[in-house]
């Protein structure tokens, strides 16, 4: 198991929780800030990172004012923020915030394999790291797991449904696991019929039901692929075997996840489709619940919940994900980054939707990556598969693909 050990006693608090914040200017990163906000006691804002957004990050050191500002894109001038902040600019930039001595806690909440690096320096300098990229696990949860092993920090799941199974094993026993049950909203095409897939528009695929998320992760909850990394992920995260992850439409977002134990009885994690919930957990963690954090639940006026079983043959991204477990060496590497590539297509006009699951699994069938021995043999091997990739998409059938 990668996540701490289960706490049934609260450590000693100590206060305040210095933090760092990667993707600051995404809706996790938001979501994160306004936590902070509320609770001006327990945490302190150490520094912010964003990726291109110059403006928006702008207004985040005038409003939240953090010590450091990070803007992963290169710039020719300092931008005006009217505040004291100490700004870097550079991927670097990001990785020495991530590994800043004066902060206890990374929110990693960098989109797709980009916040891989970020993650790395966190853990290379002990970090506590409340993990929102779920990329870093799928593409290198092996390594990750040794950078624990010899650094001493920890992964603390930020993910709903990773954290509601986090959650609920809290004070069990691992060997009384029965299953892993993951929940999915089913996206916005639930109803649609797989033959339609090929008239989808990015206007549509961007129209989520119950979460309000960045374009890349959007489309990926519109196709599954995001619950075919989150499947991944849970692998990593819980030491439990592929075979016994289930994947259960839930599309109301009410239960987030739930655990089956051997006993037969099965407990869930139930609260508001918010992901301030969640994050408060992981920044907090394992000092206990903050107050204020969302609105609760009311059973009543929920009325209904609905599961509905996944279905295999009109969303393949689950069977894709315990393909690649199956496969192991860098098949999970291959499908997270062809996926990033689509889906940058699909939104650019490029691609007919139904052709992400085509150009994940031709990238699948064709390439085939030996382990790296290091880590950064590894980020090597990522961004190599990366300029691959792109270079070749435009020549690959798959882009017609229907």
């Amino acid at each position: 198991m990668m996540i701490p050990p289960s706490r049934l006693e609260t450590k000693e608090r100590s206060y305040p929780i210095r933090i760092a914040i990667l993707g600051s200017t995404g809706s996790v990163g938001t979501a994160a800030l306004a936590v902070l906000e509320r609770h001006p006691d327990v945490f302190e804002l150490i520094g912010i990172a964003a990726g291109q957004n110059e403006a928006k990050l702008v207004e985040q050191v005038a409003r939240f004012k953090p010590r450091c500002a990070v803007l992963a894109k290169h710039i020719s001038s300092r931008p005006d923020f009217n505040v004291p902040v100490d700004f870097e600019a550079g991927v670097q930039a990001v990785s020495d915030l991530a590994s800043h001595p004066d902060v206890d806690v990374v929110l990693a909440a960098i989109s797709g394999s980009a916040g891989l690096t970020s993650t790395i320096a966190a853990l290379k300098a002990g970090k506590a790291v409340a993990l929102a990229n779920k990329e870093s696990l799928v593409c290198a949860g092996a390594y990750l797991q040794l950078l624990l092993d010899t650094y001493g920090g920890s992964i603390i799941p930020v993910d709903s449904e990773h954290s509601a199974l986090f959650q609920v094993l809290q004070g069990e026993r691992c060997n009384d696991v029965d299953r892993l049950i993951l929940t999915a909203s089913g996206g916005p095409f639930l109803h649609t019929p797989r033959s339609a897939f090929n008239t989808v528009t990015p206007q549509q695929a961007l129209k989520h039901p119950r979460w309000e998320m960045g374009a890349k992760i959007t489309v990926d909850s519109a196709t599954l692929m995001n619950k075919a990394l989150e499947f991944i992920e849970a692998y990593w995260l819980f030491g439990i075997e592929p075979d016994k992850i289930d994947v259960v439409i839930h599309p109301e977002s009410i239960v987030h996840s739930a655990v089956l134990f051997k006993d037969g009885s099965q407990l869930a994690q139930l609260s508001q489709p918010d992901m301030k919930g969640p994050i408060a957990y992981a920044l907090h963690f394992p000092y206990g619940r903050l107050d204020r954090i969302m609105e609760p639940l009311s059973l009543t006026q929920q009325g209904q919940l609905t599961f509905i079983e996944l279905d295999n043959q009109k969303f393949e991204s689950i069977q894709m994900a315990r393909d690649c477990i199956q496969s192991g060496e860098m098949a999970p590497v291959i499908f997270n980054i062809a996926n990033e590539i689509a889906v940058e297509q699909f939104l650019a006009g490029q691609m007919p939707f139904s052709g992400i699951y085509a150009f994940v699994h031709e990238c699948l069938s064709r390439y085939v990556i030996r382990a790296p021995q290091t880590i950064e043999d590894l980020l090597e091997a990522v961004e190599d598969l990366q300029v691959q990739l792109r270079a070749e998409i435009t020549h690959s059938k798959v882009e017609r693909a229907v």
